[in-house]
C-alpha cells in the first residue's frame, strides 16, 4: 500500500515515532511516498530526520507552542495569540497538503498528531484512509490517567486531540503498558515505536545522568546546579541554535546538540534519565532499564498526563523542577526490577501486521515480523 506521512514538528518525539513507523513498513513492502512535516520556529529539523526518511520531505507551516521569554513554560495564550495571526499560512500549508495527496493517491494518510491534518481531512474529504497515531489517542481509553486540577487545559487538550482525528477510520494509540483493549471500534492500543537503532545498542552503567530539554531556557538551572554539585556528572542535549557541540559551561557538564546516534548511545550507558515528560524519550529509557525522573514542561497538560501515565508503567519519578540531587539520590536506592515494557514492545510487528491485514483484505507477503523487530530469545 501507499502511504502519506503528516508529522507534527514540535519536538522530537512524532519525528522519531515516523522514523520507527517508516522503517516497519518499507521493511514489509509498503512505500511511503511522502512525509510533510510542520514547522517550529523555535526548532530545526534534525539531521537524523532527514537521513533517516529517505522519501519525499516536505516542511509546512503548522500550529505550534509558543514558549515565555525564559524559553521554560509554554504560555497558553501567547500559543493561541501567535497561531491566529498565522491563520492566512496555515491555509496555505492545507493546500500543501491537498495537491501532494492528489499527486501521491496515497491508499492512507498517517497522521502523528497534527492539528492541520484532521482539519484536512474534515475540509477536503479526500479519497484515502485517514489514521492517526500517537499516545495522545490513549486519552480515550477509560484507564488514562489525567492530570488533576486543570479543567480548562484538560478541554483544551482533549479538543487538539479530537481535531487532529477528525473523521479518523483507525485511531492507534501508543501505550507504555499493556492494557486492556479499547471498547471504541476505531480506538486501537498498540506498544511503542522505537527506531531500530534503539535495538542495536547494549545497555551499560556509566557514572553520569543524561538530559534531554525540550525548552533550552531550562539550561540555566542545569548549570548553576552542576557549579553548586560537581560530584554529579551530566551530559544534556538540547537544540540551541547557535551554540558549539560539546559545550561545556562547568567540568561535569557536557551540552550536546541533538545527535541521533550519540543520544542513544548515552541514553544506553548512562545511570539514568532526567527529561521533561515526552513520551518518545521515556520509552527509550524505560527499554533500556534506565530508571527516569519526568519534569512535565510547566503549562503543557499532555506532559503532565505522560508523567503520570509513565508512573503507572513504573518508569521512574516525577518531579517539578530538574533536581539532580534528588533524582542522584533516587539512583542509588532504586532496586532494578524486571520490567514489563520490552515484552510489551515486542508485540509491535505482529499488532501492525493485523492492523493493516484488515484494511481492503490487503495481506502482507509473509506474516512474519520485520527483521529488525523479532524478538530476542
Amino acid at each position: 500500500m501507499k502511504f502519506v506521512f503528516i508529522v507534527q514538528g514540535e519536538g522530537r518525539g512524532h519525528m522519531t515515532q515516523a522514523l520507527a513507523l517508516f522503517e516497519i513498513l518499507t521493511q514489509q513492502g509498503h512505500t511511503i511516498t511522502d512525509v510533510l512535516i510542520g514547522k517550529s520556529s523555535r526548532r530545526n529539523l534534525p539531521d537524523f530526520v532527514k537521513k533517516g526518511l529517505k522519501t519525499n520531505l516536505i516542511q509546512f507551516e503548522s500550529p505550534n507552542f509558543a514558549a515565555d521569554r525564559k524559553e521554560k513554560s509554554i504560555h497558553i495564550g501567547k500559543t493561541i495569540q501567535h497561531n491566529l495571526f498565522r491563520a492566512r499560512k496555515f491555509s496555505g500549508s492545507l493546500q500543501v497538503i491537498d495537491q501532494v495527496v492528489k499527486t501521491s493517491r496515497p491508499d492512507i494518510i498517517l497522521n502523528f498528531y497534527d492539528l492541520l491534518a484532521g482539519i484536512y481531512n474534515f475540509i477536503y474529504r479526500p479519497k484515502a484512509s485517514f489514521w492517526t497515531i500517537g499516545h495522545q489517542y490513549l486519552i480515550s481509553h477509560p484507564e488514562f490517567p489525567f492530570a488533576p486540577d486543570s479543567p480548562l487545559q484538560k478541554a483544551l487538550f482533549k479538543l487538539n486531540t479530537a481535531v487532529t482525528a477528525l473523521g479518523a477510520e483507525k485511531r492507534l494509540a501508543l501505550s507504555f503498558r499493556r492494557i486492556s483493549p479499547s471498547t471504541q471500534g476505531n480506538l486501537t492500543v498498540i506498544p511503542p515505536l522505537l527506531r531500530p537503532q534503539v535495538k542495536q545498542l547494549q545497555p551499560s552503567c556509566g557514572d553520569f545522568i543524561l538530559t534531554y530539554m525540550v525548552n533550552s531556557g531550562y539550561a540555566e538551572e542545569v548549570i548553576a546546579f552542576s557549579m553548586l554539585h560537581p560530584d554529579i556528572k551530566i551530559e544534556a542535549f538540547w537544540d540551541k541554535k547557535d551554540m558549539p557541540s560539546p559545550y561545556r559551561p562547568s567540568s561535569n557538564l557536557t551540552f550536546h546538540q541533538i545527535d541521533d546516534q550519540l543520544y542513544l548511545e548515552k541514553m544506553a550507558a548512562c545511570r539514568g534519565l532526567l527529561s521533561t515528560a515526552g513520551f518518545e524519550s521515556i520509552c527509550e529509557a524505560m527499554y533500556f532499564g534506565k530508571p527516569v525522573m519526568m519534569v512535565p514542561v510547566s503549562g503543557q497538560y499532555e506532559q503532565a498526563c505522560n508523567a503520570l501515565d509513565a508512573l503507572a508503567a513504573q518508569a521512574g519519578i516525577a518531579h517539578d523542577t530538574f533536581d539532580f540531587k534528588k533524582f542522584d539520590i533516587f539512583l542509588k536506592t532504586f532496586n532494578n526490577t524486571p520490567s514489563n515494557f520490552v515484552d510489551w514492545e515486542k508485540e509491535l510487528g505482529i499488532k501492525l501486521t493485523e492492523i493493516l491485514s484488515s484494511q481492503n483484505n490487503w495481506r502482507p507477503q509473509s506474516t512474519a515480523v520485520p527483521t529488525a523487530y523479532i524478538a530476542e530469545t
